[in-house]
C-alpha cells in the first residue's frame, strides 16, 4: 500500500466537496454557541408540562425532511449570500436575547441561523423544498411569558362559562364568579393548569403532524389547524363540566388526585376523536363532487371479435 492511498486526490476538492465541508463547520461552531440554548430548551421540556411535546418535534421534523428526499435530492446548490444576512442576525437575536434575559429571541435565533446556513450554501429553492420541516420546528419553541399569561387568563374564563352554562343546563346548583365555580359541596377553581392551554399547545402540534400526513388539499389542512383551537378549548369546558358533575354526586375526591389527571388526557380523546370527525365531513362533499363509477370505453366493452 503506498502513501498516495490515504492522500486525497484533486477530484475531492471540487466546489461541492469544499462547500459541504464548510456548512459541517459552520454548523458545529453554532452548535457550540448554541449549546446553552439548546440544553435550556430541552431542560424545560422536560419540566414544563406545556411543553413535553416539543421532545417529538424535533425526531418528526427530520422524518419529514428523510420521507420528502426525492423530492429536493436532485436539485442544483446555489449559495446565497443572503444567507449570512440571516446569520447576522440570528447573532443579534442570541446577544440580545442573553442580555435580556428573553430566551424566546435566543431561541427564536437558533432556527433564523439553521435558515442562513441553509440559503447561505444551499440557496432559497432548497430551504422552500425544507419549508415545512423547518417550519415545524417553530412549534418546539416555547412562547414568551408575557404572551403566555396573555392567553392562558382568558382560556380560563372561557373555560368556566363553558362549565358553568353546562351545570346550569343540568340544573346542578353552581355560582360562577370569574374562573372560580362553586358547588353545595366543593368549590372548583380553574387555575392555570387546568386553563387547557397545556392540552392546545400538544393538540395543534398533533392537528399540524395529522392534516399533513393524511391530507394533501392545503386549504382543508390549514382549516384542521385552525379549527383544533376551538375544539381544544370545547374538549376542557367538557372537562370541566364532568369534574362538576361528578364531585357534586359523588363527592370532591374526583376533582383533585388520580380522577384529576387522568380527566386531563380524556382531552386528548376527545379533541382527536372531534378533529377525525371533522376531517370526514370535510372529504364528503369533495366525494359528493366525484362520479360513482368510471364509464367503461365501448372498446373494453366489445368482444375481441367485434373489434
Amino acid at each position: 500500500m503506498t502513501l498516495s492511498a490515504f492522500v486525497p486526490t484533486r477530484t475531492w476538492f471540487t466546489g461541492e466537496n469544499l462547500n459541504r465541508l464548510a456548512a459541517y463547520a459552520l454548523a458545529a461552531f453554532a452548535l457550540v454557541i448554541y449549546w446553552p440554548v439548546i440544553t435550556g430548551l430541552v431542560a424545560q421540556w422536560y419540566t414544563d408540562p406545556n411543553y413535553g411535546h416539543g421532545f417529538l418535534v424535533a425526531p418528526l421534523a427530520v422524518y419529514l425532511l428523510w420521507r420528502s428526499r426525492r423530492r429536493w435530492r436532485g436539485q442544483p446548490l446555489r449559495p446565497n449570500p443572503f444567507g449570512a444576512a440571516l446569520m447576522l442576525l440570528a447573532a443579534a437575536m442570541l446577544v440580545f436575547g442573553r442580555l435580556a434575559a428573553e430566551l424566546f429571541f435566543a431561541r427564536i435565533s437558533l432556527l433564523i441561523g439553521l435558515a442562513g446556513v441553509i440559503v447561505l450554501f444551499a440557496g432559497w429553492r432548497r430551504l422552500r423544498a425544507w419549508a415545512f420541516p423547518f417550519g415545524f420546528l417553530f412549534l418546539m419553541i416555547p412562547l414568551p411569558a408575557v404572551i403566555y399569561y396573555q392567553i392562558t387568563f382568558p382560556l380560563q374564563l372561557l373555560a368556566s362559562r363553558l362549565a358553568g352554562t353546562g351545570l346550569d343546563l343540568l340544573q346542578i346548583p353552581a355560582l360562577r364568579e370569574g374562573n372560580t365555580i362553586m358547588l353545595p359541596n366543593y368549590t372548583m377553581s380553574v387555575a392555570d393548569a387546568c386553563s387547557g392551554i397545556r392540552s392546545l399547545f400538544s393538540l395543534i402540534t398533533l392537528a399540524v403532524g395529522y392534516s399533513y400526513f393524511t391530507e394533501s388539499r392545503l386549504r382543508i389542512r390549514a382549516l384542521l389547524v385552525v379549527c383544533m383551537v376551538p375544539i381544544a378549548i370545547f374538549a376542557n369546558g367538557l372537562r370541566i363540566l364532568g369534574t362538576g358533575i361528578l364531585t357534586y354526586n359523588f363527592g370532591a375526591k374526583y376533582a383533585e388526585g388520580f380522577f384529576h389527571a387522568f380527566s386531563g388526557w380524556l382531552i386528548f380523546v376527545v379533541s382527536l376523536g372531534l378533529l377525525l370527525l371533522l376531517h370526514a365531513a370535510l372529504r364528503r362533499p369533495w366525494r359528493a363532487r366525484l362520479p360513482l363509477s368510471h364509464p367503461v370505453p365501448l372498446a373494453a366493452q366489445m368482444k375481441p371479435e367485434q373489434i
